[in-house]
């Protein structure tokens, strides 16, 4: 595998750049070794400076769920791009992806286009903070909500994989005011609303953990989420902008069947490009401007380029049966996985959704923050380059979720199955 032009890249970025990336994860610290430098995609593949190509388990983090570079993707945005890149003023593809958005989750009776799932989160909890005059913000450990300074607390994903709990730069009153709960513990909840409940604006929550790798709720945990908050009078947030429209054409709140007050988007909405989205009841959503005091602004938000983009992505994934295959999909893939370790004699466990899957060095059942740390991440890291020298590209962290779209077709996962054999034998020879 050559890699000259991309260690010469990354050399010049790391003059210029924290890191040499504007993602922490992109830097590959944790798992060691040096990033490659992109430069296309297509379908399920990735291809690099250096001329080598991938198949691509990431996704662009997840948005690609109909593969890289899609024809009818592509046609919307070279459309709409000719128009112009950005008006500043209304435009009508926002109008109709508020149509499209509202439509298939049912809860999000209004909805307001941001651009990013980060600022949609800060949004989010400003408005339920704002609607319930409280200040305290519930959140779990090893979720993660994005950069903003409420959710930097006993993060995952990035965070998680640099080893910092909590990040120098957010005040200690802000903090404060948010409280973390242990994922899938039914009795900790309990106790933290019936303590504090009164002061308590809003629970957000992945409801499947993507940023701990990849974490399922335990059967009945969103319900009782849904009815201590119900309870106490506290705004419950879905954060969804990982499972949004992948583990179900309606999001995780489809799949288990829980109505949350707010749900956060991105990703997929977006095609990839950027782009994030909040909604929810209409009484809540009623009380950001300019219909409301709730103050939130944007200038490139409803971005027509990044419309264009989502609403062709949306169009292709209400194909009747589309989902079912990449569930289908997911569970060949993760299957293979654990035959061939199985074979290897190395201890392994995948967690999957539609979509989406967590890969841990450890036996199973996987079910909490504790049960992914742990992991053993030194195997992880080695099978990692491990796939990668092999033409693999997983998440550049043990604590990250990989993601699959429809491009994954059969040869792409009987290759990926393939790599594994010999990378599991190394992973495990240490």
């Amino acid at each position: 595998m050559k890699t000259e032009r991309s260690h010469e890249l990354f050399s010049r970025a790391q003059a210029l750049m924290p890191g040499g990336v504007n993602s922490p994860v992109r830097a590959f610290k944790s798992v060691g070794g040096e990033p490659f430098f992109a430069t296309r995609a297509e379908g399920a593949y990735l291809f690099d400076v250096d001329g080598n190509r991938y198949i691509d388990y990431i996704g662009s983090w997840g948005p690609m769920i109909a593969g890289h570079a899609h024809p009818q993707v592509l046609a919307a945005v070279e459309r709409t791009m000719r128009d112009g890149l950005s008006f500043g003023v209304p435009n009508a593809l926002e109008v109709t992806m508020a149509e499209a958005i509202t439509r298939i989750a049912p809860s999000c009776e209004m909805v307001r286009m941001v651009n990013s799932g980060t600022e949609a989160t800060l949004s989010a909890i400003r408005v339920a903070r704002g609607a319930t005059g409280r200040t305290r913000i519930v959140k779990f450990e090893g979720c993660y909500h994005g950069h903003g300074d409420s959710f930097l607390v006993k993060a995952g994903s990035g965070v998680m994989t640099l080893g910092l709990p909590n990040s120098p730069g957010v005040p200690a009153a802000l903090a404060d005011l948010t409280l973390t709960l242990p994922f899938n513990d039914f009795d900790a909840a309990t106790a933290l609303f019936d303590d504090v409940g009164d002061t308590i604006a809003g629970l957000i929550i992945e409801p499947i953990v993507g940023n701990a790798n990849c974490i399922l709720p335990r059967d009945g945990y969103l319900q009782h989420l849904r009815a201590l908050c119900t309870r106490h009078g506290a705004v419950l947030i879905f954060d969804e902008v990982m499972t949004g429209f992948r583990v179900a054409l309606g999001g995780a709140q489809q799949r288990y069947g829980v109505t949350p007050d707010l749900t956060t988007f991105g990703k997929i909405i977006g095609g990839g490009m950027p782009v994030g989205a909040y909604g929810g009841k209409r009484e809540l959503m009623a009380q950001v401007a300019p219909s409301g005091p709730i103050y939130q602004a944007g200038t490139l938000s409803g971005n027509p380029v990044a419309m264009a983009a989502g609403l062709a992505t949306l169009a292709l994934i209400e194909a009747p049966g589309f989902h079912d295959a990449l569930e289908r999909s997911t569970h060949a893939l993760c299957d293979g996985l654990e035959a061939a370790a199985r074979d290897a004699g190395v201890a392994f466990h995948t967690v999957r959704a539609p979509g989406m899957f967590g890969l841990y060095f450890r036996e199973g059942p996987v079910e909490t923050f504790d049960d992914a740390k742990a992991s053993d991440t030194g195997r992880f890291n080695r099978f990692f380059h491990a796939m990668l020298e092999r033409g693999v590209y997983l998440a550049p962290s043990a604590f990250e979720a990989g993601f699959l779209s429809s491009a994954h077709a059969d040869a792409e996962i009987a290759a990926t199955i393939t790599a594994a054999r010999e990378a599991f034998a190394i992973a495990k020879a240490g």
